[in-house]
């Protein structure tokens, strides 16, 4: 499910973002510039999701979500905290419309007439390559 950009505006006003010290490459910059960047979104406070969207967000991403029902991501790929910022927010945005797209359900098929015959005569090749390995009968 495609969030609109009206629901993403909304999930940023909504989020908590803190810059920490990254650990990642940049030689004297790393310990000079809060570069890491820690998103925090409440899921159970969000206005943006109905109750039942809440849940399932709740079920599919049960490993990012902590106690208090917040998920929290960080991310320290770049040097630069806003592209950090960025991506955190891209990050945050594709696993909430991962978790909100419906599974597609798999349709059941019945194996057309060529495959059948073909499997068929697979079977007699294979059965004759056996039948030729035996001992002739004296």
């Amino acid at each position: 499910m495609r969030l609109s950009e009206t629901q993403k505006d909304q999930i940023i006003n909504e989020l908590k973002i803190s810059a920490i010290r990254s650990s990642g490459p940049g030689g004297q910059n790393v310990n000079k510039v809060n570069t890491k960047i820690e998103l925090r979104f409440n899921l159970n406070d969000s206005a943006v999701f109905t109750e039942t969207q809440k849940q399932r967000l709740g079920i599919k991403l049960k490993n990012r979500i902590n106690s208090d029902g917040v998920i929290v991501l960080f991310e320290s790929s770049e040097r630069s905290q806003l592209k950090n910022k960025q991506q955190a927010i891209a990050m945050l945005v594709e696993l909430i419309e991962r978790a909100l797209t419906p599974v597609k359900r798999r349709m059941k098929t019945k194996p057309t007439i060529s495959s059948k015959l073909k499997r068929l005569e697979k079977k007699k090749q294979q059965s004759t390559k056996k039948q030729l390995r035996q001992r002739p009968d004296l």
